[in-house]
Parts: C-alpha cells; structure tokens; sequence
C-alpha cells in the first residue's frame, strides 16, 4: 500500500503532466478562465484517465503484448505497433460516453467545455498516461493508481491556475499579459513551485 500512495503522489505532483512535463496545455490554459470550468475539466480528465489507464493496461497485457498469445500456441506474436490505435480508440469510446453524461447531467459544464471536450479525445495528457504505463512496466492496480493520481494533479494544477486567473480578471494589468499572456507566466511560475516536490522526492 505505501508503494501505492507513493506511486500517486509521484504522479500528482513529482510528473504533474501540465507543470511538469507539460502535457494536456491546450485545454489546461483554455479552459483555465474560470475555477468553475477548470474544475470541471479536472474531474473530467480523472475520471477518463482513472478508467483508460487500467483498461488499456488490460487491452495491452492480454491482447497486444509480445508473448500474449502464448497460452494459443502462438508465443512470438507481437502485436504492440497496434497499441496507440487501441489506446486511441478506448479513450475516444471513454470521452464519448463522458460527453453523454455531461450532456444529460450537467449541461452548465457541457456548455463551458465545448468544442474542447471531444478534443479531450486527443489530448497529449490522457493518452501519454497510457503510453506511460506501458513504458514503466505497471502492474493493472499501478496502473489504476497512476491514472488517478495523474488526473488529481491535473486537477490540482487547472484549478489553482483558474483561481488565480478569475482573481486577475479584475486587474489592471498591462496589454500584453491580459488573457494568455499572464496564464503563462503563472503556469511558469507554478511550474517551478511544482518542480520542487522533485527535489524534495530525491531527498527521501
């Protein structure tokens, strides 16, 4: 269990994916104007990775990966240059249904993300939690931690980002920092504060 817990703060916040490593920044910064939106599309993103991650770890370990098939005879079949396809087509099955959820339940947040939430289809951040996990040899209930955990970090990090965007909506700031500008400069910012769990993680 301590592996566990230490595997997901590892991947909230030592490899946070937008401050980080820098994965997922487009919809990280668009839909960042709001912590109403930018919660939302944290719990989004945790809940497609907390769902992909494992089931793609099963996908991979019982169907694509060298020596799957041994148990048919077939031991030298490889079929691993298939496992972006598959991990593409679980995540879009994944941000389908979500999206039919939202749409049903709670359309305020369906209406904030927009043309962006099928875009969470192809975002770097969800399906390099996949490739991840194939990368670094995790086992299925590793595999379902990392994708929590890297959801929760995410989430962690657009809200804050979010918070402190609403709060400088009513500044005077100077032109050319208003909108995207000043989110990148706090995104650098937060980027370095994140980057000492890091250093902090090293020490232990």
């Amino acid at each position: 269990m301590t592996g566990l817990w230490a595997l997901f703060l590892n991947a909230a916040f030592v490899d946070n994916m937008p401050l980080i490593l820098f994965l997922g920044l487009c919809t990280f910064l668009a839909l960042s104007k709001q912590a109403d939106a930018a919660l939302g599309l944290g719990v989004a993103i945790t809940g497609v990775l907390g769902i992909t991650v494992p089931l793609n770890h099963l996908i991979y370990s019982a169907v694509l990966a060298p020596g799957a098939w041994a148990w048919a005879g077939m031991p030298e079949l490889d079929l691993s240059y298939l496992a972006l396809i598959a991990f593409i087509g679980v995540i879009a099955a994944a941000v389908q249904v979500l999206e039919m959820i939202l749409d049903r339940f709670f359309p305020k947040i369906h209406a904030a993300f927009g043309v962006f939430l099928p875009l969470l289809t192809v975002q770097c951040a969800i399906l390099a939690g996949s490739l991840f996990m194939v990368e670094r040899s995790y086992t299925l209930a590793e595999s379902a931690v990392f994708g929590l955990g890297s959801g929760v970090g995410f989430t962690v990090a657009v809200v804050m980002l979010g918070a402190l965007r609403s709060r400088l909506a009513y500044a005077d700031l100077p032109a050319g920092l208003r909108g995207l500008g000043i989110a990148f400069v706090l995104a650098g910012i937060m980027s370095l504060g994140f980057a000492s769990f890091a250093q902090m993680a090293a020490t232990l």
